[in-house]
């Protein structure tokens, strides 16, 4: 039985997922093959997010160092517009 939730959409949920039979249902083996492909690309995009965010996370960390380190800079520089 498929069961409509709030939550995210994980592979394994594709792949634990159990139709009711029908008379006339749908081939079994088609249905499973296509729910293991949909459960392989919702793993592979599971994956690329999580790389991303850590990307994303070290570039923002990156960036804040190197704002620290040259905050005083501007600070210094007689030709620096002042930002007040």
């Amino acid at each position: 039985m498929i069961h409509a939730t709030a939550k995210r959409l994980l592979p394994y949920h594709v792949r634990a997922v159990v139709f009711d039979r029908r008379w006339r249902g749908l081939d079994p083996g088609q249905v499973r093959d296509h729910l293991d492909r949909v459960a392989d690309e919702l793993d592979r995009l599971s994956r690329e997010l999580t790389t991303a965010r850590f990307e994303s996370e070290r570039a923002r960390q990156v960036l804040r160092q190197w704002q620290s380190r040259h905050h005083s800079c501007r600070r210094h520089r007689p030709d620096a517009p002042d930002d007040r």
